[in-house]
C-alpha cells in the first residue's frame, strides 16, 4: 500500500462525488475510501484510483486505510456519528483531518482534541464546505472592518434543496431546538427563536434563527461573544419550526426517527446538476460594537454543493502544502478572511 497525499472518505456519497470530481479537475489523484465496498470500488475503477475499504466501526480496518495518508477529507455523515472515529484514527496515523460538517456538537468535540492534535503535529479542520467556509470568512472580514465588534449576525440562503445526507442530519436533530452564542457561551433557545427580514443581494427575505455551525466556529475565528445565525425561509417554514417546540420529545423517539429517516431515504441523493447550475448561495453579515457602530456586508456564490466541493479541495491543498497551524482550526483562522474569494463566482460587497 503506497503512501497517499489525500484520502477522501465517503467519496461515493452525494457531496463526496462532487468533491472527488473537483479534486480530479484540479489535477489530484486521491485515494477513495468508504465502507460500501461495491460502490467505492466501482467509483475507483471509473477513475483508475486507488481504493481502500474501511468501516468506521472497525478501528483496525480504519487504521490500515489511513496508512501513509497525509490528509483525510472526511465526507461521510451524519458527522455526529462518524467524526469521532475518524479523528481518533487520524491522531493515531498522524494524518491531518478535514471534514464538511456543519454540526455544532461536532465542532465542539473536535475542538476538545486540539491539544492532542498539536502534540501529534496535525491539523484538525472541520467545516471546510458550505458549512462554514463562506460565513466564517465573512465573519472575520467584518471583524477586521470593526475590530471592537461585540455582536455578530449572519444569514444564509443555500440556493437548493438539501441532499439526502443533509436531510438525514436534519431529521436526527428535529425537535432539538436552536442555539445562539451569548457572552461567549453556546446557549440553547427554542426553535425559530427569532425572525428577521434580511436584505440579501437579490431581495429582502424572511429569515429565522437556526443552530448553524458558526455558533461554534465564528467565536473561535473572531472572538466576538454574541453570535446569531439566520436562514431564509417562508412563513410556513417558521410555523413548522415553531410546531416542533410542542412535539420535540416525540420527534426524538425511535419510531418517529425511523419514520423520518425512511422518508429521507426515499428522496433523491441530492439536487440535480441542472438545478444546481441555476442556483446561487447568498450570505449577509453584520457586526456591532458597544458604541453602536456597525459594519455590514453581503456575498453571493455558487450553489451550496458546488461551493462545498471547491472550498473543501482548496482547503485540502492548503494543508497539503504545509504551513497551516496544528491543533483545532477554523477555515478563516487557518487561511484568512480572503480564502473564500479564491473561489470562482464569489462576489463580496461591503454595505454602507
Amino acid at each position: 500500500m503506497a503512501d497517499a497525499p489525500l484520502l477522501i472518505y465517503g467519496a461515493n456519497g452525494y457531496s463526496g462525488r462532487l468533491i472527488l470530481a473537483e479534486a480530479l479537475a484540479r489535477g489530484h489523484r486521491p485515494v477513495v475510501a468508504g465502507r460500501s465496498e461495491g460502490a467505492v470500488r466501482a467509483l475507483a475503477a471509473e477513475h483508475r484510483l486507488e481504493v481502500r475499504i474501511a468501516d468506521l466501526a472497525d478501528a483496525a480496518s480504519l487504521r490500515e486505510a489511513l496508512r501513509g495518508v497525509r490528509v483525510v477529507l472526511h465526507c461521510a455523515g451524519p458527522f455526529a456519528h462518524t467524526s469521532d472515529a475518524m479523528v481518533a484514527a487520524c491522531l493515531e496515523a498522524g494524518a491531518h483531518y478535514l471534514d464538511i460538517t456543519g454540526e455544532i456538537a461536532v465542532f465542539e468535540r473536535v475542538a476538545a482534541r486540539s491539544d492532542a492534535a498539536r502534540e501529534r503535529g496535525i491539523t484538525l479542520l472541520p467545516g471546510v464546505g458550505f458549512d462554514v467556509v463562506p460565513t466564517d470568512c465573512l465573519a472575520l472580514h467584518l471583524k477586521e472592518r470593526l475590530p471592537g465588534a461585540t455582536a455578530l449576525t449572519l444569514a444564509i440562503v443555500g440556493g437548493t434543496a438539501p441532499s439526502r445526507g443533509t436531510a438525514m442530519t436534519m431529521a436526527e436533530n428535529a425537535g432539538a431546538g436552536g442555539a445562539v452564542r451569548r457572552g461567549g457561551r453556546i446557549t440553547r433557545v427554542p426553535a425559530a427563536w427569532r425572525t428577521r427580514r434580511i436584505p440579501f443581494a437579490d431581495r429582502e427575505r424572511l429569515c429565522v434563527t437556526i443552530p448553524w455551525g458558526d455558533i461554534a466556529t465564528a467565536w473561535r475565528s473572531t472572538g466576538i461573544p454574541d453570535i446569531t445565525v439566520y436562514a431564509a425561509t417562508s412563513a410556513r417554514g417558521v410555523r413548522m419550526l415553531r410546531l416542533t417546540r410542542l412535539v420535540g420529545p416525540l420527534l426524538a423517539t425511535r419510531p418517529v426517527q425511523q419514520l423520518l429517516k425512511w422518508s429521507v431515504r426515499r428522496r433523491p441523493a441530492g439536487p440535480s446538476d441542472e438545478r444546481r447550475s441555476g442556483a446561487r448561495s447568498q450570505f449577509w453579515g453584520e457586526v456591532t460594537d458597544a458604541a453602536g457602530l456597525s459594519a455590514r456586508a453581503r456575498m453571493t456564490g455558487p450553489d451550496g454543493y458546488a461551493l462545498t466541493a471547491q472550498t473543501a479541495v482548496r482547503a485540502a491543498e492548503r494543508v497539503l502544502a504545509g504551513g497551516v497551524a496544528t491543533g483545532f482550526q477554523t477555515p478563516a483562522a487557518a487561511f484568512g478572511a480572503g480564502f473564500i474569494r479564491e473561489i470562482p463566482g464569489i462576489s463580496l460587497e461591503d454595505l454602507p
